[in-house]
């Protein structure tokens, strides 16, 4: 037997020792050329200051005022949680799975590493052999993108060696992060970073995506579920792969046994039971609230850019983890969600009947009187969408292969009222899909509180994910008789007539170049065609929308002054014609701005502009910015009263416009007040409706996105049939809400100092206007 001589045997300990504490020190001298990028070699790591401050893209959240998440803004779906804020299920089937020796090695686990590449070597299952990897180094992985261009170094574009050179950085980060936090925080940073698929980062976004449950409510099976997904989410994906996603989850079950977080028989239960997911992605077209939050994101980046260059800070909307704090009231956004769609709906089947067997777009004859279908309607509207115009760029000049693309049958999704969320999968053309959706009638509706500003409502359309333009604040549309009360306003503010004053129904003619009349000689008529020639109050023309009394004020003030008084209640558009037809509503308005100007005569005639955020804070909670109410006096307080009692006409008149809440929708009972205006635009393309209590006042139109798609009678196209049921529905469920104890059923205040000097005539109990008893001549002779 051959025996090595004890010299040489000798001589072999002492070489290996040798080259064991030559390979160490090399292996150090390595370490360290990588941490400090000797020479250039290897590139840079993460400064200390982003190893502290460790930074992930975080969803920025927004919420209601009384604190309900509306939605996110984000690239990655992320919102970061503490470890007391996940189940155990959770973290034990994440230690059984990922990292068995989490709690005892510092961030490096040899006897893990040794267990992968024996595996590899030996052709073991991955899953037996477990992962090289520890949790420690997934996260510095996830936090810390080390193969990113920055922090390449010379060698960093040789294939092999940058690869090693990656590995060996997230090594060190993963050292330095055990030693900056504790094992509960690393575990959490994983939690809050690692992918689930379907753009869901971090454990709350997945448990409320693939269960609709907040993370700490996850129970053994959905845990072991989402934690099998972590290592190929796609693959593993639980709706598109259920019989695989099974068997992964039956995996992390049955590793959780193996290391005793489940007993046999427990794992013979959960392995066996079936998948439930109750799926839903969260994106910008679900939640509530969608056009809102559409609309004022624009206002968030414009605060958030100002905001960085005051500070020198460099916040982001979608990765700064922002908590937006708004003044929508998330009942009331409800209620005013079901009330729209519920009056939507029923506008929607009324237009279809009116419509069967024909199309909607349509011009009316000046010398017939009768609708024709408006040639090309379609195909104009089809050269602005962006299908056209990317066809445009493919085929030239080439119309007929343009149109022939264009007509040709697709797979598409449209919307639809019922069905599952108000969608149904179909095939048509695009051609065929514009006229599906310009058949749809569509609304805007704002609810807003006068005295702060604070918007509680807003529903800028029927639905935001296949119709994203906002009816509230983005669209324009004439508001028709809705726009009579400055007219009426700027009449009793200049003296030309007192809340007293009677007034006769009949032609007003304005000849031509009459107050900027560019056109021949107009003489405005009622909605019937008809002049009553009556004496009525103001209080009875406004309540009934009579336009000749509207034409007679506009011909005493002058357009002029009527758009100054607009323009200081609230009204920005800049679209507003200085000639008599503006009387009539003619001047395009927004929903948005309508309700901030008559929320000045229900607040005292203080105009408060509308408030839509109220608080900002960072990630951590610290408040950013907070915003106060903006309001200025711009009419008297009486005279504000004054213009409630000639709206209250609409509703409390045996003929007013609105008097339907008060006779069907009951809403005048236990005392309530409501002054309104209704508004209807000559072809009816336009229907609205403006209504006002003591503490709410809420405003929406409803129409056709195009002018030349209307009803064509004023029985279904006017604005206290199309748009005020909407309202009315919205204000019986403020009522019936018991925690909405701000907007009770309640009369309006009369201003303290509040009196009437207008010849005699006074206001009785019920705040109507009584003139004084005639008094014959002879009977007056005996009182003497």
């Amino acid at each position: 037997m051959f025996e090595l001589a004890p010299g040489r045997y000798r001589n072999i300990i002492r070489n290996s020792w040798r080259f064991s504490l030559l390979g160490i020190a090399l292996l150090i001298l390595y370490i360290v050329a990588v941490s400090y990028n000797f020479l250039w070699l290897f590139g840079g790591m993460p400064s200390l200051k982003a190893l502290e401050n460790p930074k992930s893209e975080e969803a920025s959240e927004i919420y209601t005022a009384d604190n309900q998440l509306l939605g996110k803004y984000y690239v990655e779906n992320r919102t970061p949680i503490e470890i007391s804020q996940v189940s155990p299920n959770v973290t034990s089937a994440l230690l059984a799975t990922e990292d068995a020796r989490f709690i005892k090695h510092s961030g490096i686990d040899p006897r893990s590493l040794f267990r992968a590449v024996s595996g590899l070597l030996t052709f073991k299952n991955a899953s037996s052999s477990g992962g090289g990897s520890t949790l420690t180094q997934q996260t510095a992985k996830n936090l810390f993108d080390t193969r990113q261009e920055e922090l390449k170094g010379i060698l960093g574009h040789v294939p092999i060696i940058s690869l090693v050179i990656s590995k060996t950085k997230e090594w060190i980060l993963a050292v330095r992060l055990e030693r900056n936090y504790t094992k509960q925080e690393v575990m959490m940073m994983y939690l809050n970073t690692v992918s689930f698929g379907n753009n869901t980062y971090g454990i709350k976004t997945a448990a409320k995506t693939y269960f609709a449950k907040e993370p700490w409510n996850l129970n053994v099976e959905e845990a072991a579920l989402l934690v099998g997904m972590l290592k190929n989410p796609t693959l593993y994906n639980p709706r598109l792969f259920e019989d695989r996603a099974k068997d992964r989850r039956n995996v992390v079950l049955s590793q959780m046994r193996k290391y005793k977080f489940l007993t046999n028989e427990q794992f013979t239960t959960y392995k066996n039971k079936p998948l439930k997911l109750d799926f839903s992605v969260e994106n910008q077209n679900t939640g509530m609230a969608a056009y809102f939050r559409s609309v004022i994101r624009d206002d968030i980046k414009r605060w958030i850019n100002q905001y960085n260059k005051e500070n020198e800070d460099d916040l982001d909307l979608y990765t700064s983890g922002l908590k937006i704090y708004t003044t929508i009231d998330s009942r009331m956004q409800a209620y005013a969600e079901e009330a729209v769609m519920a009056n939507m709906r029923d506008q929607q089947k009324k237009f279809y009947e009116h419509w069967r067997g024909r199309n909607p777009w349509v011009q009316k004859d000046p010398r017939t009187k009768k609708y024709t279908e408006i040639p090309g309607f379609i195909e104009s509207v089809a050269r602005r969408t962006s299908r056209y115009k990317q066809l445009k760029a493919v085929y030239g000049t080439d119309e007929k292969a343009i149109w022939q693309d264009m007509r040709k049958p697709v797979k598409m999704k449209v919307f639809v009222y019922g069905g599952r969320r108000n969608e149904k999968d179909t095939t048509m053309s695009p051609l065929d899909s514009i006229k599906y959706y310009k058949r749809l009638l569509n609304t805007g509706f704002m609810s807003m509180d006068p005295r702060t500003g604070y918007v509680k409502a807003w529903v800028g359309g029927i639905n935001f994910k296949h119709m994203k333009f906002d009816h509230v604040r983005q669209s324009r549309r004439q508001p028709g008789s809705t726009f009579k009360p400055f007219v009426y306003l700027t009449a009793m503010d200049q003296g030309f007539v007192t809340p007293c004053s009677q007034v006769t129904d009949q032609p007003t003619t304005f000849a031509h170049g009459e107050d900027n009349n560019g056109g021949p000689a107009w003489t405005p008529k009622n909605s019937t065609g008809r002049y009553s020639y009556r004496s009525m109050s103001l209080r009875e023309a406004l309540g009934q929308s009579i336009n000749t009394v509207s034409a007679q004020l506009i011909k005493r003030t002058r357009a002029e002054a009527v758009i100054k008084y607009a323009h200081d209640m609230g009204i920005e558009s800049k679209d507003l014609p200085e000639n008599p037809t503006l009387c009539l509503g003619t001047g395009d308005v927004a929903v948005y701005e309508m309700v901030a100007a008559y929320c000045a005569f229900a607040n005292g005639g203080m105009r408060v502009r509308p408030m839509v955020i109220s608080v900002i804070k960072d990630k951590n909670g610290n408040v950013l910015k907070q915003f106060h109410p903006d309001a200025n006096q711009v009419i008297s307080a009486n005279r504000a009263y004054e213009m409630l009692h000639l709206m209250r006409g609409a509703v409390e008149e045996p003929n007013g416009t609105a008097q339907r809440l008060r006779t069907q929708y009951k809403l005048l009972e236990g005392g309530n007040e409501i002054a309104a205006k209704t508004g209807t635009t000559s072809n009816y393309s336009d229907a609205w409706f403006m209504g006002m209590t003591q503490h709410l006042v809420s405003g929406l139109w409803v129409g056709g996105d195009d002018r030349p798609i209307h009803f064509r009678t004023i029985e279904l196209g006017q604005g206290g049939r199309m748009a005020m049921p909407a309202w009315a529905m919205y204000m019986q469920k403020i009522y019936k809400d018991p925690t909405l104890t701000s907007y009770r059923p309640e009369p309006f205040r009369k201003p303290n100092d509040f009196k009437i000097d207008c010849g005699g005539y006074h206001i009785d109990s019920s705040q109507r206007y009584i003139p004084p008893k005639v008094v014959p001549e002879d009977e007056e002779e005996i009182l003497q």
